[in-house]
């Protein structure tokens, strides 16, 4: 069972320690992990950032002290950070200009241009905004003096574009994208075997995930729809084509799971449980059966948990997943934040077996009681009492 778990953890005051994802199937690390609030040091105090590297070396600590976890990692498919190294070389030449959006040319503008500690400030054209960035001397991650250290450009969220059908040494942006970025060294090693692919770009007139106000506007995109349209259809192809360069490599991606919801949608950052006390009958008859999303899709089952440390329904969670999942399927938490606490049921430890039920099944019509064989245990689950039980097998 522990092979079929999952968590996004993320330590804001420094590196994970191993010993705290221990038992843990895929261990997700987020972009803030070691990025050093307060006076602890981090990526964000370096100089220059170097949030890309440290996330590696993260990587190479857990898969060194939890043989058999596999670990996943952070990139983001609409805005540049510029504390990875592979984004702020391209904003550090102009060469690359084309393939970052712009702030309009007349402002005013919501975020501003320039830092507001460099001597002289370092200002930029590209768009850029201050959501969830570093700052000096304080900001989401402290910097050291004399300032934050992001290249030439000033520290934000910066945007790519998509659309760009500018050729930069040799390379077109989605070449760019899926083979220097995505795909890069520390995409194709061994050691990591899927990625938190972050954020989405809206159809015309939509909102930016994770952002701050104005960014249709500062970018122009707002009066121009068009271009705007021309920007989603290009993510769009990208993202298409990356899906399919990463399955290719024997990799994989959160957002390929269904985490619950549209049967084809996207796998959702923050899940809630697939089936809770509410709706457990009307939503383990839909899944029971060989065409339903946990059968023909991979599947993330979020645990019912408010923080990681305190799950009341786990014996329900678990019992509820054995019950619908299908061949591929992780039990665990989406993201929870940074710093917290993540412990191990010991019932996750434990071995199930194999499915000797292709699926789930109702015991009588409208019963409310579900069961499932699995080859060392029967689970079932009441759903007018909300009990489950596992019993063990001879």
């Amino acid at each position: 069972m522990n092979a079929s778990t999952i968590i996004m953890p993320c330590n804001n005051t420094g590196f994970t320690d191993p010993k705290t994802t221990l038992g843990w199937g895929i261990v997700d690390f987020d972009w803030s992990n070691s990025k050093g609030t307060g006076n602890a040091d981090g990526w964000a105090k370096h100089s220059p950032m170097d949030d890309e590297e440290m996330l590696f070396k993260q990587v190479q600590m857990t898969a060194a002290a939890t043989p058999g976890t596999t670990v996943w990692v952070y990139r983001c498919s609409v805005y540049a950070y510029p504390w990875y190294t592979s984004v702020r070389t391209l904003l550090d030449d102009p060469a690359y200009a084309p393939w970052f959006i712009n702030f309009k040319k007349e402002g005013p503008w919501a975020s501003p241009k320039c830092d507001s500690y460099g001597n002289p400030p370092k200002c930029s054209d590209h768009f850029h905004m201050q959501e969830q960035t570093p700052g000096f001397p304080t900001g989401d991650g402290n910097c050291a003096a004399p300032g934050c250290d992001c290249g030439k450009a000033p520290c934000g969220f910066y945007l790519w574009n998509h659309s760009s059908t500018a050729v930069v040494n040799n390379q077109t942006f989605q070449e760019w994208f899926i083979d220097s970025y995505m795909l890069n060294q520390v995409g194709m090693s061994a050691l990591v075997s899927g990625f938190f692919w972050d954020d989405f770009w809206p159809s015309p007139g939509g909102g930016f995930p994770d952002a701050r106000q104005g960014v249709a506007a500062d970018t122009g995109l707002a009066t121009d729809l068009v271009e705007w349209g021309k920007i989603t259809d290009a993510y769009h192809s990208n993202m298409d084509a990356l899906r399919e360069r990463t399955l290719s490599a024997g990799k994989f991606a959160w957002q390929l799971m269904w985490t619950g919801g549209n049967v084809d949608g996207v796998g959702g950052t923050c899940p809630h449980s697939i089936v809770t006390s509410g709706n457990c009958a009307s939503t383990l008859r839909s899944l029971c059966n060989e065409t339903a999303p946990p059968q023909t899709r991979a599947m993330m089952y979020a645990i019912n948990a408010h923080r990681p440390d305190d799950m009341p329904e786990i014996k329900q969670d678990l019992a509820n997943f054995l019950l619908i999942r299908g061949p591929y399927a992780w039990l665990g938490h989406g993201w929870k934040g940074c710093s917290q606490n993540y412990p191990f049921p010991p019932e996750f430890n434990l071995d199930y077996g194999t499915p000797v039920d292709k699926v789930c099944k109702e015991t009588a019509p409208n019963s409310g009681v579900f069961t499932r064989e699995w080859s060392k245990a029967s689970v079932s689950m009441d759903c007018s009492t909300w009990e489950p039980t596992i019993t063990w097998k001879k």
